[in-house]
């Protein structure tokens, strides 16, 4: 392949090339640093970039692999990524996506940037975010808006949305992302990428990273769904002192052997209620949902329609706990924040002790009941969306309600699965009336990973989307 055209491999296939000696990772890194460097700007895709230390580190890379040979490297070894900016990187400017900490710089790796690195992959910087990952869209007072490569008036949702713009631009081959209540599978979605918000348990949150509502995971966000998986098995190395561990694979065994599996036979869910009355559905999202289902069934699973097992009983203790969660960050700078964060950290605070553990429970008790619901299913197919990705500037034509609650249509089918713990997964399956990309969304049974991995492989091979790039961004 020529040298101008190496972002059109995948992760694995970048590593395979690092270890046959067809390219270099100081090539690899120099060609995306690049390409972030021409179209960056344009999707707001990275609030900082570490040239220098990226170049470095893939010289070391280099070296290992000729003082050592290829044989017994990590399956990504070599391969760039990148960072999301919630996420503590030693040495490297850490925003959360806010004002408030625009020149913060943390002493210590989390464990996830730790973990990366041990596997081999180079992170080219930190990618964008919105303040706290409080939004299903990426804007903040830092690095501004990230965009959709699709389409540039377009959000690339949130709160993952400089992660899946780069992914989906070529700027990095797969990307480091964080979920708590859709924000991995919603800029999938809008980006027409995969993205694996794993079990709980799978990747813990440490040294920094509060579990203590356990909504929150991290993840991949790829272009294929063995990218997905390789990343995983960087990741999922369960660290002392994490509060909840999902069980592991047998000994032996990776995710990455899993998506080259078929999965079998299986039973599966299906519905398209967002359980909220005042959501409708867009009938293209809905079309393309149809489809997929069409498409499991002629694949030889057996397709049942149900009812959405959990209704709109956790849309207010959901909130609640989230509205709590998103005093998490500490400043003194409070009046730095915008609109949004300030919002959402006043109703927290004005919530008693008595309050959180009630919608705790109520959370608990909603996620039980859906999970006894299906639990006769291997998995559930929903749409991603309710919506098609608008403007940036859309969500923020009112007040800090409005602006919340026209988030709705972009999590109201997420935040289910974050509160219950299962896995899930966003598939790009669908295009638009527009050629835009359109989701579909595939939740697993808890701890579920390795088969679920295994389904949405075998639906990217029946329907590949990998050859689908944004035209802006060759």
């Amino acid at each position: 392949m020529a040298p101008s055209q190496l972002h059109e491999l995948d992760a694995l296939a970048q590593a395979a090339a690092v270890r046959s000696g067809e390219v270099s990772p100081v090539e690899l890194v120099d060609h995306h640093l690049d390409r972030i460097e021409r179209y960056g700007d344009r999707l707001g895709a990275f609030v900082t970039v570490t040239a220098e230390s990226a170049r470095d580190q893939a010289v070391q890379v280099e070296r290992r692999l000729r003082r050592d040979g290829p044989d017994g490297l990590p399956p990504l070894y070599g391969v760039p990524t990148a960072i999301k900016d919630l996420t503590a990187t030693a040495g490297v400017r850490t925003t959360f996506g806010s004002k408030a900490f625009d020149g913060f710089v943390p002493d210590e790796d989390a464990h996830a940037v730790r973990l990366l690195r041990e596997a081999g992959t180079i992170s080219l910087g930190k990618t964008n975010t919105p303040e706290f990952g409080l939004a299903g869209y990426t804007d903040n007072e830092v690095a501004g808006p990230a965009l959709s490569p699709w389409d540039t008036t377009r959000t690339a949702g949130g709160s993952s949305g400089g992660a899946a713009a780069a992914v989906a631009a070529g700027l990095v081959p797969f990307a480091h992302g964080s979920d708590g209540g859709g924000s991995i599978r919603i800029p999938a979605a809008c980006c027409g990428i995969f993205g694996l918000k794993p079990s709980r348990g799978r990747v813990g949150n440490g040294p920094f990273g509060s579990d203590v509502t356990g909504f929150t995971v991290q993840g991949p966000l790829s272009r294929t769904v063995r990218d997905a998986a390789a990343m995983l098995d960087a990741l999922a190395v369960p660290q002392a002192g994490d509060p909840y561990w999902a069980p592991p694979l047998p000994d032996g065994e990776t995710f990455l052997q899993y998506a080259g599996r078929e999965p079998g036979k299986l039973r599966i869910a299906v519905y398209a209620d967002p359980g909220l009355p005042e959501i409708e559905v867009d009938p293209q999202i809905l079309a393309v949902h149809r489809e997929a289902a069409e498409l499991l069934a002629a694949l030889g699973h057996e397709v049942t329609e149900i009812e959405n097992p959990f209704g709109d009983t956790l849309r207010d203790t959901f909130m609640t706990v989230w509205a709590t969660q998103s005093l998490l960050t500490k400043t003194a700078a409070e009046d730095d924040l915008r609109p949004l964060s300030r919002w959402w950290r006043e109703i927290g605070r004005g919530l008693t002790a008595e309050q959180f553990l009630d919608a705790m429970t109520g959370v608990h008790q909603g996620s039980r009941r859906a999970a006894e619901a299906l639990d006769p299913y291997d998995a559930v197919l929903t749409p991603t969306l309710a919506m098609r990705p608008p403007a940036p500037r859309w969500f923020q034509e009112g007040d800090a309600l409005e602006e919340a609650r026209r988030q709705t249509g972009l999590s109201c089918f997420t935040a289910v699965f974050n509160a219950g713990g299962q896995p899930a997964a966003g598939l790009p399956l669908g295009r638009d009336a527009d050629g835009l990309p359109v989701g579909v969304m595939l939740a697993g049974r808890p701890a579920g990973e390795a088969r679920l991995l295994s389904l949405c492989a075998q639906l990217e091979a029946a329907r590949p989307w990998t050859e689908n790039r944004p035209p802006a961004f060759p």
